[in-house]
């Protein structure tokens, strides 16, 4: 079969020389071999770099270089393979099949280079395109051996053939596998790997040629002189086209070399950009946190702050008005304590919402500064505009608001300060405002309170009484009690005494508990002060029995605060053994509402109280939210009922039958009564007359000092012997004077007596 020329699968013609001694030169099979292996190392790089490119426009480009410098590669190998054929012929090239095996090389280089885009390779997508790779390699080489022109034909054998185009398919396979497993990976081994790969390849393409040339056979006409090549010729040719091809791959491994370092920057450029955007997510984050409470998503304290002071900056320079309002929800703590703090939380939500819709959004700034305290900035034009903000933020408050399944309402306590009136200075107008709230709470809640003079100076005056009270305290000087006698209607004298504290202060004078009290319960000095009261008053009733005043007993009154402490009996216990005192001379004094408040630890800790043998009383009696089914299981002996139910007595007649019903009441529970405030002879007879057991007031005498107290008692006891005879005559109370009660003497004093010992 003859196909351009060429004699495939036929027998070698009887007539005619067979050319026997064909040589290659082994420098040219040398360039041959380099390179094969630059080509392979190309297709190996650009496959690498192809699977790398993210975009469509380089990935094309680089299957073109790439393909370009396969084809190149293996067609010059091929042409240099030819020219380093040396044979007794003069040989020359035809040109058009010489380009066509150009071509037939390009193509099968740009399948070889479109296969490997893919970025999934299976075996058998391999395996095919090996196939039609190494057709085209095969068809390359025999085509491109065909445009060899000289006297002799041209005979092949087919068994060399068929090998030659296995070879050509083994080694496109081997080709597209290797590649697969190189385009990913880096570093030096990886490198050596494709090096040792390129050697290999190199050598299976110069394999597959010459095993093609080793099918053929030259036969020379019969007659047909060999004439000697001319090799120097072939060989400075050969040399160029390496040259040529070489500086061509070069060049494009060059700029895929570039082009990967490029990329590489790129990606790292990208990177950077990636984390400088993360960087600006975090930092807005942490902005956000900062600035911004998680919860309400209102400006948190800090951003407040930064807010505040441009604001001021602003005003100070242009001029204006600004206004602070701080809020407190009015008993928030009750929310938390029932319903537990997610309540509360979602609670805080709402009332945000109802602050925020109230205020002017572009002009406002609303801030929650921690709990459930709240600020807000508000531009002025004129200082109502405040009073009618806050009046509103009250109106929005009132709406009924549905959690945990209740519907409640809340209100809250609003203090307010004028910028410039009432503060030049971010922390000074804080201030102030924070004074003006708690004016408004002090006013009873739900209230709101502009900043005055007045607020600064009390704060300043019970700053510096905090501060002089913890001297006195860690001193012991200046701190001192009033007794004030009790008597005993039954027994017709004073057996008990309640020690009252007092503060001889070295500017404002003596000062009465409630100008220190409740400085020392807001600022944890309660406890302190409580346990000195008791310490002395077991130390004064010591003195008091070396007086020859065993009878009496000494009632202490006892904070609710210091009520909670389970320390409390432990300090009683102490102050008795101190004080060498029996525990059955001294009581202790609670009002109802502490005792209500937790009623089951208020319980057990006056039970270790009364197992001491320390009396207990109820102070304050019908003041407060006592609950029957509580006080009878309290381990209480007396109830002292308040002052505010004696002082009508006898023009309210609501008031006597208050006053009847408790006595009635505590002697059904068997408790003694004691009635404080009693100031005239007719509350003392009307007392008596219903079965109250203890009297104590000014109809008695005043709180004294104890250097006054002996003189006190004295008086009281000569008094009550001088009227001892008009004891037994009731008529002698005077026109229209009630009967005393039976079983008790009545205290008789006249006008006189009564204004001497008030």
């Amino acid at each position: 079969m003859d196909w351009l020329g060429v004699h495939f699968i036929s027998e070698l013609p009887d007539s005619g020389q067979v050319v026997l001694h064909c040589t290659h030169n082994p420098v040219l099979v040398l360039l041959a071999y380099l390179v094969a292996c630059a080509a392979s190392f190309a297709t190996l790089d650009m496959a690498e770099r192809v699977s790398h490119v993210e975009q469509p426009t380089s990935q094309r480009l680089w299957r073109w270089v790439g393909a370009c410098c396969l084809a190149g590669g293996i067609w010059t190998m091929h042409f240099i393979g030819m020219l380093a054929f040396e044979a007794p012929l003069t040989i020359h090239y035809d040109l058009s099949p010489t380009l066509l095996s150009l071509l037939i090389a390009l193509i099968a280089a740009w399948l070889a280079m479109n296969t490997l885009s893919h970025q999934q390779l299976p075996l058998w997508r391999c395996a095919v395109a090996a196939i039609w790779i190494g057709l085209g390699i095969s068809g390359m080489h025999y085509v491109g051996v065909s445009a060899m022109r000289s006297s002799a034909s041209l005979y092949y054998q087919p068994l060399l053939m068929g090998l030659s185009l296995l070879l050509a398919i083994a080694c496109s396979l081997a080709a597209l596998l290797l590649s697969r497993h190189l385009r990913e990976g880096s570093g030096m081994f990886h490198q050596l790997l494709k090096y040792a790969s390129s050697l290999l390849l190199g050598g299976g393409i110069v394999l597959m040629h010459f095993t093609g040339m080793w099918s053929m056979t030259l036969v020379l006409p019969a007659g047909s002189p060999a004439v000697p090549a001319i090799p120097d010729e072939h060989l400075q040719l050969g040399l160029t086209l390496s040259v040529i091809i070489l500086l061509i791959i070069g060049s494009g491994i060059s700029a895929a070399l570039a082009d990967k370092k490029l990329q590489h920057k790129e990606r790292d450029l990208r990177r950077v950009n990636a984390l400088l955007s993360q960087l600006d997510q975090a930092r807005m984050s942490l902005q956000q946190v900062a600035h911004y409470d998680a919860l309400t998503n209102l400006i948190n304290r800090r951003g407040f702050n930064q807010l505040f002071a441009e604001k001021l900056m602003e005003k100070t320079r242009y001029g204006g008005m600004l206004a602070v309002m701080f809020l407190d929800i009015d008993h928030f703590k009750r929310i938390n304590d029932s319903l537990g703090h997610d309540a509360g939380d979602e609670l805080l939500k709402v009332i945000a919402g109802h602050i925020k819709s109230s205020t002017r959004s572009h002009e406002d700034v609303v801030a929650r500064l921690g709990g459930d305290e709240f600020c807000i900035l508000l531009t002025l034009h004129e200082r109502d505009e405040a009073r009618h903000m806050a009046q509103r933020i009250m109106h929005r408050m009132k709406e009924p608001i549905e959690l945990g399944g209740r519907r409640m309402v809340m209100t809250t306590s609003i203090g307010i300060s004028v910028f410039p009136d009432d503060g030049k200075t971010c922390e000074e107008l804080l201030k102030n405002a924070d004074l003006a709230l708690y004016e408004s709470k002090d006013s009873g809640r739900n209230n709101l309170h502009f900043f005055n003079t007045s607020l600064k100076t009390r704060a300043s005056l019970e700053l510096q009484l905090e501060e002089e009270l913890r001297n006195a305290l860690r001193d012991d000087q200046g701190l001192l009690l009033h007794y004030q006698p009790i008597y005993d209607l039954k027994h017709a004298r004073v057996t008990k005494l309640e020690a009252l504290i007092r503060w001889q202060h070295p500017q404002h004078g003596l000062l009465s508990p409630d100008r220190f009290i409740n400085i020392a319960e807001a600022n944890g000095m309660i406890a302190e002060l409580d346990n000195w009261v008791l310490r002395k008053a077991c130390q004064d009733l010591s003195f008091l029995s070396q007086q020859g005043r065993d009878e009496l007993k000494i009632a202490v009154n006892c904070s609710a605060l210091n009520l909670t402490r389970e320390a409390l009996a432990t300090e009683i216990q102490s102050a008795l053994r101190g004080a060498r005192v029996a525990p059955q001379r001294l009581e202790l004094e609670v009002t109802e509402n502490a005792l209500m408040g937790n009623i089951a630890s208020t319980l057990a800790l006056l039970q270790q109280i009364r197992e001491l043998g320390v009396s207990l009383s109820i102070d304050d009696f019908g003041t407060g939210y006592s609950s029957l089914a509580y006080l009878k299981r309290l381990p209480l002996n007396t109830l002292k009922i308040d002052r505010s139910f004696i002082q009508d007595i006898p023009h309210s007649t609501q008031d006597m039958e208050i006053v009847q019903a408790i006595i009635v009441m505590a002697h059904t529970l068997h408790l003694q009564v004691v009635t404080e405030g009693v100031e005239t002879l007719e509350q003392q007879r009307f007392l008596e007359r219903y079965g109250c057991d203890y009297l104590q007031g000014y109809l008695l005498s005043r709180p004294v000092p104890l250097q006054d107290l002996h003189r006190v008692l004295d008086e009281l006891d000569q008094r009550q012997d001088r009227l001892n005879p008009v004891l037994s005559n009731p008529g002698t109370g005077g026109p229209g004077s009630p009967d005393p009660a039976p079983g008790g003497p009545v205290l008789h004093a006249g006008a006189s007596t009564v204004q001497l010992i008030r």
